[in-house]
């Protein structure tokens, strides 16, 4: 494309972001709900039931990790009335006042939240800026057919015979956390040896036999058997997988043993959201049970944070609530953040 064209169609973009797009801060529709999630997170049914029932309209944009939703939001320029951080986000985000207070009088379903979750989620555990969502954690996807014998152990990728098969995920957190538990530590270490070692860990047994580092893909590639081992959701990977009765027969999801990363991911309402009173009314909808066993059938989750909701569950979990016994939440890192970037992006993310 010529630049005078290119110029002009970014002039045009430009315009229509100003009065149609929230994400580019434009005017917003005061019957829409405008959210910000991951990927395979928010089923369709659930969505469409919240609208009928409401009589609005649910505008939904995707992340891909923390850090790139924490940065847009920082940026400003954005509308969305609720985000779903980790919990190490949700702390940082209330730290810098990003978030407006939850206003428990409006919501009759925080009462179906498992104390036993709130307790690990001691970013914020009086539910003052944040409700949880779901507590879960990553782990492993093998396809048995190409792998038929392997540990369940992080160190799989360590496995030079699988190089070029497999990735992990593009997520500081994640892959540093893994290779912290592994090696022992925890996944919130601040000890510049500790980091050290994990990244060595990282860069010169696991890298070399990555494709790549892949928050995105991963699960597409898994389905379309390009990759045969992959760190990351299962929810995704059985998304890609669920016409594919082959592989699913053949997959293996596992959390290591060893542990690893666990994360709370949070519905936080942003401060100077427009529609304040629609997101009270959809974080109450999400906690019915009936809804959230929709949830979590939806995507093969255990109900880890609503209580009712497990009674209601019809559908398989593609791991279980005790496999999070073994794994630690995401904290904040404070200052030592600057530890783990350097770590990642001047030393593993090099040449990717």
């Amino acid at each position: 494309m010529k630049n005078t064209s290119a110029l002009g169609l970014c002039t045009l973009l430009a315009v229509l972001c100003l009065f149609t797009l929230p994400g580019c801060g434009g005017k917003t529709d005061p019957n829409t709900l405008y959210l910000y999630n991951w990927t395979y997170y928010t089923p369709d049914s659930v969505i469409e039931k919240f609208e009928k029932e409401y009589g609005v309209t649910v505008n939904i944009d995707f992340v891909d990790s923390n850090e790139s939703m924490y940065a847009k939001i920082k940026a400003g320029g954005t509308d969305y009335d609720i985000v779903f951080p980790s919990g190490d986000y949700t702390f940082i985000m209330i730290k810098k006042n990003m978030l407006e207070k939850i206003d428990k009088s409006r919501l009759s379903n925080l009462q179906n939240i498992d104390p036993a979750v709130l307790q690990r989620a001691t970013y914020d555990p009086t539910m003052e800026y944040s409700v949880p969502y779901y507590f879960g954690a990553a782990g492993i996807a093998v396809n048995t057919a190409q792998v038929p014998n392997f540990e369940r152990s992080w160190s799989i990728f360590g496995r030079s015979d699988l190089k070029d098969r497999m990735t992990m995920l593009d997520d500081m957190r994640e892959v540093l956390g893994d290779a912290l538990t592994y090696l022992g530590y925890s996944v919130n270490t601040k000890n510049p040896a500790e980091i050290e070692a994990a990244k060595n860990l990282v860069n010169n047994s696991w890298k070399p036999n990555l494709v790549k580092f892949d928050a995105e893909a991963f699960a597409r590639g898994y389905a379309d058997g390009e990759f045969w081992v992959v760190q990351g959701y299962a929810e995704s990977v059985y998304k890609e997988i669920a016409e594919k009765e082959q592989l699913k027969r053949d997959t293996v999801f596992f959390i290591p043993p060893e542990g690893g990363p666990a994360y709370i991911d949070s519905m936080c309402i942003l401060k100077g959201s427009k529609h304040v009173d629609l997101a009270h009314q959809f974080i109450d909808f999400i906690h019915r049970p009936e809804i959230y066993a929709e949830f979590i059938d939806t995507f093969g989750f255990p109900s880890t944070v609503n209580i009712p909701a497990r009674a209601l569950k019809k559908g398989p979990s593609w791991y279980t609530a005790e496999d999070l016994t073994r794994t630690t939440l995401k904290d904040d890192l404070g200052e030592a953040l600057d530890i783990y970037n350097e770590a990642w992006f001047d030393s593993i993310k090099v040449g990717n």
